[in-house]
């Protein structure tokens, strides 16, 4: 057998990205924040492309999440969507690892009793006091040690508290925020004119505030949503109930600098081109991405009327189908994206999920049931698993008790025995 070398010619296929589809991916992956660093490290290097900052919001201009929050309290449906017992959970044992005194541990425990769904306190300082059989002064004590826990803004007392405790682990508390903190009436009116002259300082700069607390979270006890963005950020998305009874989707325009091209003269023909490039792909993206989120608000709009106990099960295969996309270019888009609604700010990603039992269940809204079941149970005999189960389980949608116990996981929902309180 010869064993000399020899050349040979195989024909193979491969694909290969060129550098635009790299970046088209790129910027379909991007939330609004990444994508304004991409943009800045662009304009950086080529003279063609200017970026001008977000307009400031106008006054008044509120995102959908903070719709009644400056009425006056009403945890009604909107509020309690957001109820679960991961939240106390969550307290709990914060309280349980940090209060070692007996004392301050009870006090500590009535104060998170008192917490409303919000994650503001639904009672006032002086009946807890009374009740407990202890001075305002020593409630007060265990208050301000509660308020380091985070989400930042749990426990406060109201709204205008929330925010202060919020901009103050921002660094941003200063005379004009705390100016504005105790007149958010005024704020809220979009009087910025009289809240200037009150903090004497210009209009502008009270704008800039506003958009400050715009990035706030007004009900941070809501993070535990499972579907809620932690950390309070500019959404990508609002969807807000127009007065016909529909839903609006648009961009947050408030998220995203503007792209101007600009000549940059003889010689850099090129970088003309490129800067023109790069625009037409960010508005490709921003195009995409209305179109894949509008066409999942619509898919799940029970959710957005009654909560997410009302998601229906919905797949990433279905939306690109409906769209005629294909199912990597949805999965890009909603990787981390948000849409700001009346209920929260939610992630597109979470609103996916599979069906469960011949009914179709959607798994998402079974957890949310869940937890709203074992917040409203017997604390002096909490449900089981399986009796967990039973009332999950409907005619058309029999739900297994494993599948509960691995949700109850899931969601850090202690057992039943470690739930009952005498």
């Amino acid at each position: 057998m010869s064993q000399r070398p020899r050349i040979t010619i195989t024909q193979t296929q491969r694909l290969q990205l060129n550098l635009g589809l790299h970046v088209s991916i790129r910027l379909l992956r991007a939330d609004a924040a990444g994508l304004t660093r991409y943009l800045e490290e662009v304009a950086a290097e080529n003279p063609a492309l200017r970026l001008e900052p977000p307009p400031l919001p106008a006054p008044g201009e509120w995102l959908p999440r903070w719709s009644r929050v400056f009425a006056a309290p009403d945890f009604g449906e909107v509020e309690q969507a957001a109820l679960g017992p991961s939240l106390m959970a969550h307290v709990m044992a914060s309280i349980d690892l940090l209060m070692v005194v007996p004392k301050d541990h009870r006090i500590a425990v009535a104060l998170a009793e008192a917490l409303e769904p919000s994650g503001w306190l639904g009672q006032p300082i002086s009946e807890i006091a009374a009740s407990l059989q202890v001075k305002v002064k020593e409630v007060e004590a265990v208050l301000w040690r509660l308020q380091e826990f985070e989400p930042t803004g749990i426990f406060a007392r109201d709204l205008a508290d929330c925010l202060r405790l919020q901009a103050q682990e921002d660094g941003i508390h200063d005379a004009v925020m705390a100016v504005i903190l105790a007149n958010l009436d005024l704020l809220a009116a979009g009087d910025m004119p009289r809240l200037a002259r009150l903090a004497q300082v210009s209009p502008t700069e009270i704008s800039l505030r506003f958009k400050m607390i715009r990035a706030m979270n007004p009900k941070p006890g809501g993070e535990f949503d499972t579907l809620s963005v932690p950390r309070p950020r500019e959404p990508d998305l609002t969807a807000r109930r127009v007065p016909d009874g529909t839903w609006e989707v648009a961009m947050n325009h408030a998220s995203l600098p503007s792209i101007k091209l600009v000549d940059p003269g003889d010689g850099v023909g090129t970088a003309l081109a490129a800067a023109k490039s790069v625009a037409r792909m960010v508005e490709a993206r921003n195009s995409t991405l209305l179109r894949v989120g509008r066409d999942i608000l619509q898919r799940q709009i029970a959710a957005l009327n009654h909560g997410p106990a009302a998601l229906v099960p919905m797949t990433m295969a279905e939306v690109a189908a409906g769209l005629g996309l294909h199912e990597s270019t949805v999965s890009r888009v909603v990787a981390g994206t948000s849409v700001d609604t009346p209920r929260g700010m939610w992630w597109l990603k979470a609103l996916f999920s599979r069906g469960l039992g011949e009914g179709q269940v959607a798994g998402a809204a079974l957890r949310h049931r869940l937890t709203q079941l074992v917040a409203d149970e017997d604390k002096a005999a909490p449900l089981s698993d399986e009796g967990l189960a039973q009332h999950l389980s409907s005619p058309d949608a029999t739900i297994a008790r494993r599948t509960v116990a691995k949700y109850r996981t899931m969601m850090r929902i202690p057992p039943a025995h470690r739930r009952r309180k005498r």
